[in-house]
């Protein structure tokens, strides 16, 4: 679906200044049909990898394979939804009138744009503004806009970034809710984050990025699972009053037994486990 390879990129903000290395030989795939979430903290180079993606900026050296396709060639972008973290639309439009203007550039046939409008506005609850300039939208009414105009032509891959950021819980889920519907229907997803619970939740692996290179790329459970420590927890009853005691895996049976033979009536057991923010911050140290 998607396939970077050795993709580099630098930058000079002036003829005097050194040259700033945003992106570092980046390789990675998006197999068909997943989610893939692309972790990094601010000024990692996330952003700068989408531009290059999507055609926005080309990059030093690599190249990139969408649909089997050159990313450069123009078929392929009539494939593509992409919602940028910073958009901005024409504010004296009414939502109606840009998501006509998004389905006329698309060349959507008028019965799908009418049908495809009516679900997504539903769906993302902005349907009774959509006569309204889109000036008097607030943050998260744009967000909605956005995401709404991103699926309008059925993509086959979408791209977000930073697509929750100032979003309130309700909206979080809500996003994350139609990320997870459309990938039902096919859809493959990537989409950036510094917000690594959201990653998470909803995606089957993970890049993470530092200072413009991949530190992990590959999924989420594996990560995990790599970074989970050998000890373990045991609650138990000393009486009334519930007690942990942390062990070694090779110490955990015998930890039990001697627990057992005081009269201790052990709770449960549970392995000592880092979270993904956790092992992600570990990570880029």
């Amino acid at each position: 679906m998607l396939q970077c390879t050795n993709i580099s990129k630098s930058f000079k903000r002036d003829f005097w200044a050194k040259e700033f290395i945003a992106l570092r030989s980046i390789n990675f795939d998006l197999s068909q049909g997943k989610i893939v979430g692309f972790l990094g903290a601010n000024g990692a180079g996330k952003t700068t990898l989408i531009k290059i993606i999507l055609g926005f900026i080309r990059p030093d050296s690599g190249s990139i394979n969408i649909l089997n396709k050159d990313w450069l060639d123009e078929s392929v972008h009539a494939q593509i939804g992409y919602m940028p973290e910073r958009p901005f639309y024409y504010q004296n439009l009414t939502g109606l009138e840009f998501l006509e203007y998004c389905g006329k550039l698309q060349n959507i046939n008028k019965n799908d744009l009418e049908k495809n409008i009516d679900k997504w506005t539903t769906k993302f609850r902005i349907k009774f503004a959509l006569d309204r300039q889109i000036k008097g939208y607030s943050k998260g009414m744009l967000q909605r806009l956005g995401f709404a105009s991103v699926l309008l032509h059925n993509p086959k891959l979408i791209i977000l970034d930073e697509p929750l950021s100032g979003l309130d819980p309700v909206g979080r889920k809500e996003f994350k809710d139609v990320i997870r519907e459309v990938n039902k229907d096919g859809v493959s997803v990537f989409f950036s984050s510094h917000i690594v619970s959201d990653v998470e939740e909803v995606c089957d692996d993970v890049v993470v990025l530092e200072d413009g290179v991949i530190v992990y790329n590959g999924p989420i459970k594996k990560l995990v699972e790599e970074n989970t420590s050998n000890e373990f927890i045991i609650k138990y009853y000393n009486e009334d009053n519930l007690e942990s005691l942390v062990v070694s895996s090779t110490d955990k049976d015998k930890k039990m037994y001697e627990l057992l033979k005081q009269g201790m009536k052990i709770e449960r057991i549970e392995r000592v486990s880092s979270s993904l923010e956790e092992i992600i911050y570990r990570l880029n140290k």
